[in-house]
């Protein structure tokens, strides 16, 4: 090999060592941020480490790939992770107030007549517990609600299929999910374990997943019922993105910058606290 190639070739290798390095380096910098702020700025990362900002955006897609942040307009924010799929007990103890005002709030969304489904969750179950004397048919495959619906003179229980998942109390699975097709409902309150203006709704369980999917189909009205804690948290199984939603209630911790891009999306954004 010619002397000159040689030379080439080995300032090559170099280069490619020092931007392998650099390019670490920065996505360091990135992740060190986002732990610290919570969020960064394609415009100020580019300034503070001296790049394009193309190669800024080129850093955030391949850390969202990687699962390691979620985009947004401008830059990213952290990702919190929900990985664990916890069991209904110990649910029922995490922000009990919170999700009983925002039981209140979603039944009076519901109206005499209407057929509804209620998904498995806590919020959901505090839900069921507010209803007084509505005379509504409600579809459910969570068996913590039916059995408190259980005594209810006015309402009409639809049970859907499907085999019993312990840890959620909740019927899952494609029995499940064939008997609800054979339904159409007015409002479905669906409970959610990660939300994200700009990744969706998910869940820990992929056939919950599944499930959830099937009702957002048949339903004509989709009501998101969570508490603020779930919101900038996403988990292994999508459910749906935000464009499929109509309503969210939750409590007033909501992060504003989620509120303002879900209000700007169309999506009535309901805050459920004492008054």
């Amino acid at each position: 090999m010619h002397i000159f190639e040689r030379n080439n070739k080995f300032i090559a290798n170099i280069m490619t060592t020092i931007n392998k390095a650099t390019t670490v380096q920065r996505r360091v910098h990135i992740l060190e941020q986002l732990n610290k702020d919570g969020q960064v700025n394609i415009a100020d990362l580019s300034k503070e480490l001296n790049v394009t900002e193309v190669t800024i955006r080129n850093d955030l897609t391949r850390l969202e790939q990687k699962k390691m942040l979620i985009r947004a307009r401008g830059g990213a924010i952290k990702v919190e992770r929900v990985g664990t799929d916890f069991n209904i007990s110990d649910k029922n103890k995490h922000r009990y107030e919170q999700k009983s005002f925002i039981g209140k709030a979603a039944v009076t969304l519901i109206e005499d007549g209407d057929t509804v489904i209620f998904d498995s969750g806590t919020t959901t179950s505090e839900l069921s517990k507010q209803l007084g004397d509505k005379t509504i048919t409600v579809i459910t495959n969570a068996l913590n609600v039916i059995n408190q619906l259980a005594e209810s003179e006015n309402v009409t229980v639809i049970v859907p299929g499907g085999y019993l998942r312990k840890k959620s109390l909740s019927l899952v699975g494609g029995a499940a999910e064939d008997s609800l097709k054979n339904y159409f409902c007015d409002k479905l309150f669906l409970a959610v374990d990660g939300i994200s203006a700009d990744f969706g709704l998910s869940t820990p369980n992929v056939e919950e997943a599944h499930l959830n999917k099937v009702m957002i189909s048949i339903s004509q009205k989709v009501i998101v019922v969570t508490d603020s804690s779930k919101f900038n948290k996403r988990s292994l199984a999508f459910i749906a993105s935000i464009n499929e939603i109509d309503t969210i209630i939750t409590d007033s911790g909501i992060p504003d910058d989620e509120r303002i891009k879900l209000e700007n999306a169309g999506i009535e954004v309901i805050i459920a606290d004492p008054s």
